[in-house]
C-alpha cells in the first residue's frame, strides 16, 4: 500500500504531539522512563493511529485488535496515545503515578483501553500469545501485536514463547521489537549480547522484518506485510534511538528511568515544537 506525503506528515506531526505529552507527564510525575517511551514513538503512533482496529467508546468490542506493552515501563507513550484516541481525557495525563489514579507507573487494566496490567519484563510475548490462540479458537478475526523491549529479550520465557508461537502458526500475532540498544544497565551488547537477532528469531520460525523504526514509510510497509503472511507469527525489528526526538536524551542511558528536570522540560519542549 502506498502512503501519500501528507498522511506522512500528518503521522510526524502526531509523534511529536505525543513526545510532548510524554515529556509533560513525567515532567508532573517527577518520575519515570522518557527513553525508551520516546524511542518506540514512532512505531506506536503509526499503529495507534493508522493500523489498530478499534473502538475507544466499545472497550469489550469483541472483533477489536489488541496491544500489549510488555515493557511496561514505556507507559508514558501508551497513555500519551490513548488519550490522543479519546480513550480518557488528555487532563487524566497530569495524574500519572499519583495515588489512586487510573495512570500507574506501568500498565494497568483500569486504565480504559490497557489489556492486560503489565510489568515484569519477559512475560509479554506469552500473554500476547494467549490472546491471539483465544482469536482463532474463537473465530475472530483480531490480531494481536506485542510491543518488547531489547533487554527484556535475554530473558529465557521469550524464547519459549517464540517457539511456541511459531510451533501454534500464529500469523495474528505481530511481535514488534523497540532494538533501541539501551538498558537500565547500559549498552544491551555489553549486558548481554542477543546478536545475531534476525537470524535467531528466523530460526524459531518467525517471519522477520528489519526496520527502520523511525522511518515512518519503513513502519508503514511493515505493518502492512504483517497483514499478508500466513501460518507463521511476524516480528518487526525496528532498530530505534533511545531517547528519540530530544538531542540530550539520545542514547543516553540515564534517561532509562529519569524524569526530566524544569530546565530539561523546557529544553526538551522547545526541540519538539
Amino acid at each position: 500500500m502506498s502512503y501519500s506525503e501528507g498522511e506522512i506528515r500528518e503521522l510526524a506531526e502526531k509523534a511529536k504531539e505525543v513526545r510532548r505529552l510524554i515529556i509533560r507527564m513525567l515532567a508532573r510525575a517527577g518520575s519515570g522512563h522518557p527513553g525508551g517511551s520516546l524511542s518506540a514513538t514512532d512505531l506506536m503512533t503509526v499503529l495507534f493511529f493508522k493500523k489498530l482496529n478499534c473502538r475507544p467508546q466499545e472497550l469489550n468490542w469483541p472483533e477489536r485488535d489488541r496491544v500489549h506493552f510488555s515493557k511496561g515501563h514505556a507507559c508514558p507513550l501508551l497513555y500519551a496515545l490513548l488519550s490522543k484516541l479519546g480513550y480518557f481525557p488528555e487532563k487524566e495525563l497530569w495524574n500519572l503515578r499519583r495515588l489512586n489514579s487510573i495512570l500507574q507507573g506501568h500498565p494497568d487494566r483500569r486504565t480504559p483501553g490497557v489489556e492486560v496490567s503489565s510489568g515484569s519484563l519477559g512475560q509479554g510475548l506469552s500473554v500476547a500469545i494467549g490472546m491471539a490462540l483465544a482469536g482463532r479458537l474463537d473465530r475472530r478475526n483480531y490480531k494481536v501485536y506485542c510491543l518488547l523491549g531489547d533487554g527484556e529479550i535475554q530473558e529465557g520465557e521469550i524464547w519459549e514463547a517464540a517457539m511456541s508461537a511459531a510451533f501454534l502458526k500464529l500469523n495474528n500475532l505481530c511481535a514488534i521489537l523497540d532494538y533501541n540498544k539501551f538498558q537500565i544497565d547500559g549498552e544491551v551488547k555489553k549486558v548481554m549480547d542477543i546478536e545475531p537477532l534476525a537470524q535467531k528469531w528466523r530460526a524459531f520460525g518467525w517471519n522477520v522484518l528489519e526496520i527502520d523504526g523511525h522511518n515512518l514509510h519503513e513502519i508503514l510497509d511493515a505493518f502492512d506485510i504483517f497483514r499478508t503472511v500466513r501460518e507463521k507469527p511476524t516480528i518487526i525489528i525496528a532498530h530505534t534511538v533511545k531517547g528519540k526526538g530530544v538531542s540530550f536524551m539520545e542514547n543516553v542511558v540515564d534517561f532509562h528511568g529519569r524524569a526530566p528536570s524544569k530546565e530539561e522540560t523546557e529544553k526538551a519542549l522547545e526541540e519538539l515544537k
